[in-house]
C-alpha cells in the first residue's frame, strides 16, 4: 500500500483535496486527515464525510518518560536543598528532614510526570509513529508531525493498489499542498509518496 502525505495552511484547501479526491473515487476508509484545531477538524468531516485521523496512542512509553522526567525533576529539585543544609552548621538538625523532602520530591515528581507523560501522550496519538508505519522516513515524518503542530493540516491518501498514488499527489498539490521547508524549514515537497 502506498501512501500519498501532504500538509496545507489553511482547512478549507485540504478539504477541497478530500473533497476532490472523494469524486475521482478514492475510498472514503483509505483517506484520513489531523490538524490541532477541534472546530476545524469537526467542519472538514462534516463536510467531506472523512474521519480525522487518531495517530497512534502513545501508550505507556509516554507515561514511563514522563515518570522519569518528574522523577528527575523532583531530585533537582531537593537535592540541593539537602545539601545546603548539611554544608551550613547551624541548619544541619535538619538534614533529616532534606531527605524526607528528597523521598517526597522523587514521588511527588515521578506520580506527576506520569500523569502528565499520559495525558500528553493521548491529546493527538502518536502521528509519528503513524507515519512511520506507513513508510514515510523518520526524519520527514518529525517534519510532518512538527508542521501539524504548527498550524497545518496533515492529509494522507492511502492506494491499496499502489496505482494512484500519483494521481493523489497531483490533486494535492493542485489544491494548495505546501512545501516542507515552508512549513518547518529547510526539507523536501511537502506532499510525498510512500
Amino acid at each position: 500500500m502506498e501512501s500519498v502525505v501532504a500538509l496545507f495552511r489553511e482547512p478549507q484547501q485540504a478539504q477541497g483535496a478530500l473533497q476532490t479526491l472523494l469524486q475521482r473515487g478514492f475510498d472514503r476508509d483509505h483517506l484520513g486527515f489531523a490538524l490541532t484545531d477541534v472546530v476545524a477538524q469537526e467542519d472538514i468531516a462534516q463536510q467531506t464525510g472523512v474521519s480525522p485521523e487518531a495517530g497512534q496512542p502513545a501508550g505507556s512509553a509516554a507515561v514511563l518518560k514522563g515518570a522519569w522526567l518528574g522523577i528527575l525533576g523532583g531530585l533537582v529539585l531537593t537535592v540541593p536543598i539537602w545539601l545546603l543544609l548539611l554544608i551550613i552548621p547551624v541548619t544541619r538538625i535538619y538534614a533529616h528532614g532534606g531527605v524526607l523532602g528528597i523521598l517526597f520530591g522523587v514521588i511527588g515528581g515521578g506520580a506527576l510526570g506520569g500523569l502528565f507523560g499520559a495525558l500528553a501522550g493521548s491529546d493527538h496519538g502518536d502521528f509519528v509513529n503513524l507515519l512511520r508505519r506507513m513508510g514515510v522516513p523518520a526524519e520527514q515524518a518529525e517534519k510532518f508531525y512538527g508542521g501539524m503542530k504548527g498550524g497545518h493540516v496533515m492529509v494522507i491518501a492511502r492506494d491499496p493498489s499502489g496505482q494512484r498514488a500519483d494521481e493523489a499527489l497531483s490533486v494535492m498539490r493542485k489544491h494548495g499542498a505546501v512545501k516542507l521547508e515552508d512549513a518547518v524549514g529547510a526539507g523536501q515537497l511537502q506532499s510525498e509518496r510512500h
